[in-house]
């Protein structure tokens, strides 16, 4: 599929300026475009490993004709320059853990509507598994697609940590890093089309985008996922004393604390740790 720059002058001004600059700091290993809607909106699904991640994310989409709108946390729209950006390039503020989070769902539902292909990192930020895997999704992109009967396409993408490490703040831009991303067939959903949007229906089909998703990861990976997912608000309430450390692949060690039930209702889904940064 031909690249397909956006109408937005803004968006085309900063992704002539980071594209080649993530042409040059990566060996891109595409897969999947097949499933990417020529038209129509969709909701891009995909992990959430590093600050980086949001860049490659969008270099695949838009290297394959869609211009993604990210959801960022509101936050970020009050930075000098990166806010103003933020805005013109047409990404959705959240406003985590208030009544306003409903709001971020508002306009995400209209830029599907819209046509628009709207990017969700449904575990809401940085995973905290140890070993990199999906972490339990929160449920704002199950409301967002129950709402709009959009398609969800799950996108597993690996290699970026090796760029920015998690946590970290040095960048390794050389040598350039291979950056894997695949995107997978859409999730169906459809027989929860009809169902009221309660706890259990969000948590099913939050989990099910969360399975394809680790799906496709254990494919790039040659790996197998651990059975149940890290849940971070397990962690919050057994307390530090109840969790234990890993190595992870990027060489570092972090919590480890996995639950098979999760049924907490989120009202929108957060965005990620760091700023989108602009679409690539």
């Amino acid at each position: 599929m031909p690249l397909v720059p956006p109408d937005n002058r803004t968006y085309r001004r900063v992704a002539a300026v980071v594209r080649p600059v993530l042409l040059a700091i990566t060996r891109r290993d595409w897969r999947g475009q097949e499933n990417l809607p020529a038209s129509g909106g969709f909701i891009a699904a995909g992990n959430h490993m590093t600050n980086v991640d949001p860049l490659t994310f969008a270099h695949f989409l838009y290297d394959n004709g869609r211009a993604p709108k990210i959801l960022a946390k509101a936050s970020l729209f009050a930075v000098p320059v990166l806010g103003g950006l933020l805005r013109r390039t047409g990404m959705i503020p959240v406003q985590r853990n208030s009544a306003a989070a409903a709001s971020s769902l508002s306009a995400a539902v209209e830029a599907l509507r819209s046509g628009e292909c709207v990017a969700v990192f449904p575990e809401g930020t940085l995973t905290r598994d140890p070993d990199l895997w999906p972490m339990v999704g929160k449920t704002g992109v199950a409301r967002l697609a129950l709402t709009t009967r959009a398609p969800v396409i799950p996108i597993a993408q690996w290699g970026a940590h090796r760029i920015l490490g998690r946590y970290k703040k040095l960048l390794k831009p050389i040598p350039p890093k291979k950056i894997t991303v695949v995107a997978g067939p859409p999730v169906d959903l459809s027989d929860l089309y009809g169902r009221p949007q309660d706890s259990a229906t969000l948590r099913e089909a939050t989990d099910r985008v969360m399975d394809a998703i680790t799906a496709l990861l254990e494919g790039i990976r040659a790996e197998k996922a651990p059975a149940v997912r890290f849940d971070m608000r397990s962690a919050a309430k057994t307390g530090p004393d109840r969790v234990t450390d890993g190595p992870g692949p990027a060489g570092g060690s972090g919590p480890s604390n996995r639950t098979a039930d999760s049924t907490v209702d989120d009202t929108a889904t957060p965005p990620s740790d760091g700023p989108p940064e602009g679409p690539a």
